[in-house]
């Protein structure tokens, strides 16, 4: 039988974690983490990673792999997720992808062209720009000439911002336009992805607990402890999601209360782009309900089955 990889996708707060972990306990498996912030060290209560304890002796990859202040690259995840992937292969074990960052996914079942070189001169120049005239300018920008990079990327990521801009006006091409000129680094094999989605009022209500508990097992702490460490508020990961927002706060830019507010309401935005993400992914087989679900767990274990026995 070809080899293959389960992945496990969809919005925030649909479950992926749980359904993973049910998959890889039921088929021998080793779970590949596919989020951006979790490769992060320290980052660990605003990206709801599963504690080691909680982890059913399950193997997890790509977690906690970089120190805040590193950059690590679509790039590198494809080139590190392919080669954990032939490992677990290796040793007869299913990979099973989990995660909600559809530009790692795409980066590692599609390829990503290696673009052109830095340019200093343009990269000055749009730093400039922004800092005249907000980096928010710069997503306006790039919404006009790469609409889908404008969606996939935060309107305050500078660094990808820069790049995405920095691509299209040295080669006259948006960056998504050179996506498919590349090869995946797991062309030779078969990947079965399964997407999870919740209707919009069931994401607010799951969301909402979510950053409530978050709150509770000590977010700010968790900040505040990082930076008393020397992380820069500048790091990568200081400008995702949550953690965002919780800085702000203790800058007293809200009280908790907004902060929390807000919060819910820009993970609800992102759940939207993360769907719209990945609806355009070929071959994706969607289920509706959570993965803690048991009738979504067997269903999607049904359709593994139905795909071992058709090999």
């Amino acid at each position: 039988m070809k080899p293959f990889v389960v992945a496990i996708l969809g919005p925030t707060a649909t479950g992926k974690s749980a359904l993973a972990l049910a998959v890889a306990g039921r088929y021998d498996g080793e779970i590949i983490n596919c989020d951006s912030t979790a490769v992060y060290r320290g980052f660990d209560i605003g990206t709801d990673k599963i504690a080691p304890a909680d982890r059913r002796g399950i193997p997890h990859h790509l977690i906690d792999i970089v120190d805040p202040t590193d950059e690590y690259t679509a790039a590198q995840y494809a080139r590190d997720a392919a080669a954990i992937i032939r490992d677990v292969h290796a040793r007869g074990r299913l990979p099973v992808l989990a995660g909600g960052t559809g530009f790692y996914f795409r980066a590692l079942t599609r390829g990503l062209f290696p673009g052109p070189g830095r340019n200093a001169a343009l990269r000055q120049r749009l730093e400039s720009i922004a800092e005249r005239r907000g980096v928010a300018f710069l997503h306006r920008l790039l919404r006009k000439v790469d609409p889908e990079s404008a969606r996939r990327i935060q309107p305050r990521d500078l660094k990808r911002l820069v790049r995405a801009l920095e691509v299209f006006y040295l080669t006259g091409r948006p960056l998504t336009a050179h996506f498919a000129d590349t090869a995946s680094p797991i062309a030779d094999l078969d990947v079965l992805a399964v997407g999870l989605r919740l209707p919009a009022a069931l994401i607010a209500e799951r969301v909402t607990r979510r950053v409530d508990d978050q709150f509770a097992r000590g977010l700010l702490d968790e900040i505040r402890t990082m930076l008393a460490r020397g992380i820069p508020e500048t790091a990568r990961p200081f400008g995702g999601l949550v953690y965002r927002q919780a800085l702000e706060h203790l800058h007293g830019v809200r009280d908790e209360d907004s902060t929390r507010a807000l919060i819910v309401q820009e993970n609800r935005r992102y759940a939207r782009r993360q769907l719209i993400w990945f609806r355009k992914e070929p071959n994706l087989s969607w289920f509706d309900g959570p993965g803690e679900s048991s009738a979504i767990a067997a269903a999607v274990m049904h359709l593994i089955d139905a795909y071992v026995a058709r090999a």
